[in-house]
């Protein structure tokens, strides 16, 4: 084991986070110190059932365990998963993006699998956590922010004064499944016009298909040359001025900007951030998006940057922003939540307030 040199008696810790999504299942190891020493990733076999990717999991984590323990404590286990979630047991409940999944105990089972104490958590909440920890929350200095993650799905989380809003259940923060067409599309929740049907990669690429139903050129072109179309090359498009692209990316801002402004006339928080892929492309949707708010919140109107309506208003800005983590978001936070995992932790490791709120 490597003791720490300026107390021979302590062992250096290490955790494991893993950031199971719709697509991809990324795991790794992190240290407070070093960050992460090393990321496995693996696309999510969610057409080989449930049991294929819980065994992909499993196996992957027992790997890191074999690699890292030879020098470091392994001192805690972290999930995130696509919700809903029931916490503290950690069972899924009719989660859109894991098809199968209904009433599955993610917790128990992957604590039997792998012998060792896992503390499982909504992957949008674990994102917010770590922006806010680690990227965008603390460069601004406040402890409070809400997130939307855009990608195969929309996730949400809500951090309010460093503790992670878990709501009633912890099903808390599921603002992908905010209504904004009530005619629209049905969801995988069972709702129609969700959010998630306007503004996920998912949902570019369908709105994609349809807009270039007719076209010959631009993106139907595109589409005829390229099947699988993605998210990535809608925006590549767009970028290149293809109405169409644009139209869909119109699409997709007007419906963020109806969402957000529910959230901010709704929390009244400092900072909104939005992650996931799609941030990519912030250049393409942001600044219909923030119109779209400004017209539709009066709150925003009011704490907007800038605004001098209020009193001391730079001390009471809106600000909302792409992410800072990028990709890694969601992985860093199931690292962070995996040091509150041990019953035993180590003394002198940040501690993460994970209080039902």
């Amino acid at each position: 084991m490597t003791r720490a040199p300026d107390n021979p008696d302590r062992i250096w810790p290490y955790t494991i986070g893993v950031d199971l999504g719709g697509t991809n299942l990324r795991i790794a190891a992190y240290t407070c110190d070093d960050g992460l020493l090393e990321t496995i990733s693996l696309p999510t076999r969610l057409a080989a059932g449930r049991d294929a990717v819980v065994n992909d999991l499993c196996e992957n984590v027992k790997k890191l365990i074999k690699t890292h323990s030879r020098s470091r404590q392994l001192v805690g286990i972290g999930v995130g998963t696509p919700g809903p979630l029931e916490l503290p047991v950690g069972k899924l409940h009719k989660p859109p993006n894991l098809p199968g999944w209904d009433g599955f105990a993610l917790r128990a089972e992957l604590e039997n699998k792998l012998e060792h104490q896992v503390a499982v958590e909504s992957d949008a909440n674990l994102a917010a956590l770590a922006e806010c920890m680690l990227g965008s929350g603390r460069a601004m200095g406040t402890d409070s922010l809400c997130m939307l993650t855009l990608g195969t799905g929309i996730g949400n989380g809500i951090i309010l004064h460093g503790t992670i809003w878990h709501g009633t259940t912890g099903m808390a923060g599921e603002a992908g499944h905010l209504t904004i067409w009530p005619d629209g599309p049905e969801c995988g929740c069972g709702n129609k016009g969700c959010l998630e049907m306007y503004a996920s990669a998912t949902a570019l690429v369908r709105l994609a298909r349809k807009a270039a139903s007719a076209a010959t050129t631009g993106l139907g072109a595109l589409i005829r040359r390229n099947p699988n179309i993605t998210a990535h090359d809608i925006a590549l498009l767009a970028r290149a001025g293809d109405e169409q692209a644009l139209s869909v990316f119109d699409c997709a801002a007007e419906a963020l900007g109806i969402g957000i402004a529910n959230l901010v006339n709704t929390l009244n928080l400092p900072l909104y951030v939005i992650g996931g892929g799609l941030a990519n492309a912030w250049d393409i949707f942001a600044p219909k998006m923030l119109a779209f708010i400004r017209d539709r919140s009066y709150v925003y109107r009011l704490t907007e940057p800038g605004n001098t309506v209020l009193d001391r208003a730079t001390n009471h800005a809106t600000i909302i922003q792409p992410a800072a983590l990028g990709s890694d978001a969601g992985l860093l936070g199931a690292c962070i939540l995996a040091y509150n995992s041990s019953e035993s932790r180590i003394k002198g490791m940040p501690e993460v307030n994970l209080t039902a709120s």
